[in-house]
C-alpha cells in the first residue's frame, strides 16, 4: 500500500482525552476515532490489526476441535427470561423494545443464545463433545467507559461455549481451551499468566483469567517466580502437561490474593500489574437446567449437559499489546499482529533513480508475501522517520541517493533500534526471514 493513497490520520500532538498510553498511541497512530462514549470507529490502521489478532484466536480454536458459527448481536429477551437473567444482569444490558412491543437486547453475552441453539439441535450423547465459538460485537453500558478500548462499551469478542454429558468431559473440554489460551497469547508475542480466579454466581470450582503484565495494567498480579522459566515458544507449543505445571504454580490477582496465606516464598514471588484479556470457566448446568438443555445418556436417561464458556477480548487485545510493547516514540508491534510488515521510506521521491529503486524493491517485497506500507510522499525525511516509529511497523527499510549510489539501503529494526547497511537482495531476505 502506498502512503500516499492510504487513510491514515495522525495526530503530532497527544490528545486530551487520553488517559494510558494504549488510548494516545491508538488516537496519535490513526486506528481509532471515538464515536461516542466507549464506542469506537477502526479506522484501516486499526482494523488491520484486529484482523490478524481475530485470525490467530480463530485458527487456535479451530486447531482445539472448536467449531466456529456466528450469533445475532440482537437477542429476544424472553430467552433470558427463561434462564432467569433478564432483569438481574443490571443496567449494562441494553434493553430493547421493537414495533411490535417484543422484548429484545443487544447481547453482552451469548450463553442463553449457544444453549437455546442446542437444546433444538442435540439429542445424543453420541454427539458430545461439542465446542462451539464466534467472534461477534458485544455491548455493555459501562457506567464509566474509559482507557480507549481497554474499557469501551461495545467491543470485539470471542466466547466458545462446550457441551460435554458429565464432568469428567466437562474438564477435558477446559484444559483443551486452557492449551489453547497459552498458544494464542504466546503467538501474538506475549506471555499470559493463567491466574486462578472466581466462577461467581454461576457456580462451578474451575475458572482462570489470563493476564499479560503491563507497568500499565489495571490489576496486581502475584505469581511464582518460576513461570517466568517458561518460554514463549514454549507457550507457543503448550500441551496437557504444560498446563498441569503451570495449574500447580501459584498465580492470583490482587482480590484472591492473601500475603498472610501466601503459599509462595517471598523471594520467589513475583509482583506485577496485569492485564486481563480473557478467561475461561466451567459452570456446570447453570444454563442447560433453566433451558432444559438435556441429551440421552448411555442408559437412555434424559440429563442436562455439562457446560463452560472461554472468552478473549479481541479488541482488548490491541491496546493491552500496546501497553506491553512500546517506547516514548511510539508502537512497537510484535510480528504477528503488525498491520503491516514494513514501512518502506524512500526520503527523495523527487529523485529518478531513489524512485526507481524504491518501486523495484517495493514490488519484491510483495512478491515474497509481506505487507508493505511504502512511504512515497513529498514529506520531510524527519516527518516520516516519526510517523514510521509512532506507527511501530516491525522493520523499516530506508531508501535515499547516497545508499542508491553504493547500491545499499538502510534496515532498521523497530523493536530494537539497530540498524544496518545491506543490498537490497540482502534486506529482502532478512525481512522475510521474521
Amino acid at each position: 500500500m502506498r502512503r500516499s493513497s492510504f487513510f491514515l490520520p495522525t495526530l503530532r500532538e497527544n490528545p486530551t482525552e487520553a488517559q494510558i498510553v494504549s488510548h494516545t498511541l491508538m488516537l496519535r497512530a490513526g486506528m481509532i476515532r471515538q464515536s461516542s462514549a466507549g464506542i469506537y470507529s477502526w479506522l484501516p490502521m486499526g482494523h488491520r490489526v484486529l484482523k490478524k489478532i481475530e485470525q490467530i484466536v480463530r485458527e487456535e480454536q479451530d486447531r482445539a476441535g472448536a467449531q466456529e458459527l456466528l450469533m445475532p448481536t440482537i437477542q429476544p429477551g424472553e430467552l433470558w427470561r427463561e434462564s432467569g437473567r433478564y432483569d438481574d444482569y443490571g443496567k449494562e444490558m441494553l434493553r430493547i423494545v421493537d414495533r411490535h412491543d417484543r422484548e429484545l437486547l443487544y447481547g453482552p453475552t451469548n450463553e442463553e443464545m449457544i444453549t437455546e441453539i442446542f437444546r433444538g439441535s442435540v439429542r445424543s450423547y453420541k454427539d458430545l463433545p461439542l465446542n462451539l465459538y464466534h467472534i461477534q460485537w458485544k455491548f455493555r453500558d459501562e457506567i464509566r467507559p474509559r482507557f480507549g478500548v481497554m474499557r469501551g462499551r461495545e467491543f470485539l469478542m470471542k466466547d466458545a461455549y462446550s457441551f460435554d454429558l458429565d464432568k469428567d468431559g466437562a474438564r477435558k473440554s477446559y484444559l483443551d481451551m486452557f492449551v489453547a489460551y497459552l498458544r494464542t497469547f504466546a503467538r501474538m508475542g506475549v506471555r499470559a499468566v493463567p491466574v486462578r480466579a472466581d466462577s461467581g454466581a454461576i457456580g462451578g470450582d474451575m475458572s482462570h483469567e489470563f493476564h499479560i503484565l503491563a507497568d500499565t495494567g489495571e490489576s496486581e498480579v502475584y505469581y511464582d517466580a518460576a513461570f517466568d522459566g517458561y518460554s514463549l515458544e514454549q507457550m507457543a507449543n503448550a500441551d496437557l502437561a504444560l498446563v498441569e505445571e503451570l495449574e500447580g504454580l501459584y498465580a492470583a490477582a490482587d482480590e484472591k490474593h492473601d500475603p498472610d496465606n501466601c503459599p509462595v516464598e517471598s523471594d520467589q514471588l513475583q509482583h506485577r500489574k496485569g492485564i486481563e484479556v480473557g478467561q475461561i470457566f466451567y459452570f456446570g448446568t447453570y444454563y442447560s437446567d433453566p433451558l432444559a438443555a438435556t441429551v440421552a445418556n448411555q442408559d437412555g436417561e434424559s440429563v442436562p449437559v455439562e457446560m463452560g464458556s472461554y472468552g478473549i477480548g479481541v479488541s482488548r487485545l490491541v491496546g493491552g499489546l500496546i501497553e506491553v510493547s512500546h517506547d516514548d516514540k511510539g508502537i512497537i508491534w510484535p510480528d504477528p499482529v503488525a498491520p503491516f510488515n514494513v514501512a518502506l521510506i524512500n526520503i527523495r521521491p523527487a529523485d529518478d533513480k531513489c524512485a526507481a529503486a524504491a518501486d523495484d524493491l517495493y514490488i519484491q517485497l510483495q512478491n515474497a508475501g509481506l505487507d508493505v506500507l511504502y512511504d512515497d510522499r513529498e514529506e520531510r525525511p524527519g516527518v516520516k522517520f516519526a510517523e514510521a516509529d509512532l506507527i511501530g511497523l516491525p522493520w523499516q527499510i530506508i531508501i535515499g541517493p547516497r545508499g542508491v549510489e553504493n547500491g545499499v539501503v538502510e534496515v532498521k529494526r523497530r523493536a530494537t533500534g539497530e540498524t544496518e547497511e545491506l543490498t537490497p537482495d540482502a534486506a529482502l531476505n532478512k525481512v522475510s526471514a521474521t
